[in-house]
């Protein structure tokens, strides 16, 4: 008897895991590269001092520009990262579902959620970009093809701000290895600079890929 209920089991179980529906996959951005070419990124890249902030503002950094049709990049990003994403004849979000990858929070409100820089422009000024040309910065503003844009939990992107690595941290500890390699990534792309405590930052957080 035993015998053939394990019999039994057997044969369901696979059958029972073909019925159910695979979780579906997690939006995220283009190019988050794997934790071995990170690490050669990282070690690419030009360890500096900050430079200065004098000059910057958001305003040099042209964002949220149109996209396709009536979609800026915030909507864009919207839909991208959202699930079921239900958009007006303007391409506002009106409903959908989006989780927040740095603290794991879940939100109905397009309004809950805030589009990041993973490099903010404030540190990008500082560390390269504010030598370049309107065109450069209105790029980087606006990247879809690599991790720079995030859709997040608004509270958390504000308090995370300008700082880098060292100095802030996404509070899900299981997400430290994409955000470094997400990091690490766009810095490397746009030929940035980083400073020896973000370059230490960025490694430790590789350590837990």
């Amino acid at each position: 008897m035993q015998l053939l209920l394990a019999l039994g089991s057997a044969l369901l179980t696979p059958m029972l895991a073909a019925a159910l529906p695979a979780p579906a996959p997690q939006p995220s951005p283009p190019g988050i590269p794997s934790e071995s070419t990170a690490r050669s990124e990282l070690s690419a890249l030009t360890v500096a001092a900050r430079g200065s902030s004098s000059g910057y503002s958001r305003d040099e950094f042209n964002h949220w520009i149109t996209i396709s049709g009536n979609c800026n990049t915030r909507e864009t990003v919207l839909k991208r990262d959202g699930t079921n994403v239900e958009t007006s004849s303007a391409c506002a979000a009106t409903s959908g579902t989006w989780v927040s990858p740095y603290d794991g929070a879940t939100w109905t409100a397009a309004s809950d959620v805030d589009i990041d820089h993973m490099v903010p422009l404030s540190n990008a000024w500082q560390s390269g970009a504010s030598s370049w040309t309107a065109t450069q910065r209105q790029n980087f503003a606006n990247d879809l093809d690599n991790p720079q844009l995030w859709a997040v939990t608004d509270n958390v992107n504000q308090s995370k701000g300008d700082r880098s690595p060292d100095e802030w941290k996404p509070p899900l500890e299981s997400f430290y290895c994409t955000y470094a390699e997400a990091w690490i990534k766009v810095k490397s792309v746009y030929d940035l600079t980083i400073t020896s405590a973000e370059k230490s930052a960025l490694s430790d957080m590789l350590d837990t890929c």
